[in-house]
């Protein structure tokens, strides 16, 4: 090798490597890594096969919708309606199966609500013009309500003849591992190649970083938007149809204030709330980091009242950091 090709191949390791660094998600997850270690060495509870079980299943949850989320916000969007889209979407299917319906007309039925939720925000925002804070949050209390008119604002518990598969599908369990983490992982590899290889994912962040230049570049806007909305609605219908059968039973309260934990899980992953940026690897990420600080909390005997100060911080400090490496590109 001449002293010319290893120069080069010197520079593009330490390109590589500048790179990876400067990654906000490499750090978060060297944050969420540094975590289990110490919760493993303070506490005898976390590492215990019960506990890494129950943070694996709930992470996934926020997981989920983190990656529609980050969808939205990497468009230069906010979506503030997803918890109660998890709520509708549960509710629907549990009184669906309930009526004695099949497990898989209802969950059809339950995905159709959510992007019906996802279609009726997009609309209003891409054609109508509306700003996506107050659309969202007009339908984080619509969409609420309509699940309690749906099931009376009553518990449901009982699932019908296929009770046992929604219980499996959403509490059980395949080689140790809880079945939501299968669907996260399959949606994060999809959506991770969705971002870098198709035409609608490079739209995606070409509206996030210039929406007016998007236009003129004659990239149809107003409909991507909406799909955008309808993906973003459609995670956190799949999250209701999986905390559904978690739980075993469905109440109107489901998924309330579940916006903050899975806004926070996207900007700790590296979403930019001006738009552009963004990975469904780092929104995955971000979720586990926000699961593993919930978790210390409570092993460590910390009141469960301080779990909004920590997620609150972790997203003032997550923008603060993203703010100060655009700084410094732009230097």
């Amino acid at each position: 090798m001449t002293t010319l090709e290893q120069a080069i191949g010197h520079s593009q390791h330490h390109s590589s490597l500048n790179r990876l660094l400067n990654a906000q998600v490499f750090w978060v997850f060297l944050a969420a890594v540094l975590a289990c270690v110490a919760l493993s060495l303070m506490t005898d509870s976390f590492a215990t096969q019960r506990n890494l079980f129950n943070v694996t299943r709930n992470f996934a949850f926020v997981g989920l919708i983190a990656i529609g989320m980050t969808t939205v916000i990497a468009s230069g969007g906010i979506d503030l309606s997803v918890g109660s889209t998890v709520v509708l979407a549960a509710m629907v299917i549990s009184v669906l199966m309930a009526a004695g319906n099949p497990f898989w007309l209802s969950a059809l039925l339950a995905l159709a609500a959510a992007a019906a939720v996802g279609l009726l925000n997009g609309a209003l925002i891409a054609y109508v013009g509306m700003p996506p804070f107050v659309v969202t949050l007009g339908m984080l209390s619509a969409a609420r309500s309509l699940a309690m008119v749906l099931s009376d604002n009553k518990m449901i518990w009982e699932f019908g003849p296929d009770h046992d598969v929604l219980l499996w599908l959403g509490g059980g369990s395949t080689l140790g591992l809880p079945h939501p983490i299968y669907a996260l992982g399959l949606l994060t590899i999809v959506m991770s190649v969705v971002f870098r290889w198709t035409r609608w994912g490079q739209y995606v962040f070409a509206i996030g970083g210039n929406e007016q230049a998007a236009t003129l570049t004659g990239i149809p806007v107003k409909r991507i938007k909406v799909s955008i909305y309808m993906f973003s609605a459609l995670t956190a219908g799949v999250a209701g149809i999986l905390m559904a059968g978690w739980l075993g039973s469905v109440t109107t309260n489901l998924g309330q204030a579940m916006e903050l934990t899975v806004i926070a899980a996207a900007v700790i992953g590296g979403a930019n709330l001006a738009g552009g940026e963004g990975t469904a690897l780092g929104a995955v990420i971000g979720a586990l980091l926000i699961e593993v600080i919930r978790n210390s909390l409570i092993l460590l005997g910390i009141s469960t009242f301080w779990q909004g100060m920590f997620i609150g911080s972790f997203i003032i400090i997550a923008v603060a950091f993203d703010r100060i490496r655009n700084l410094r590109t732009l230097d």
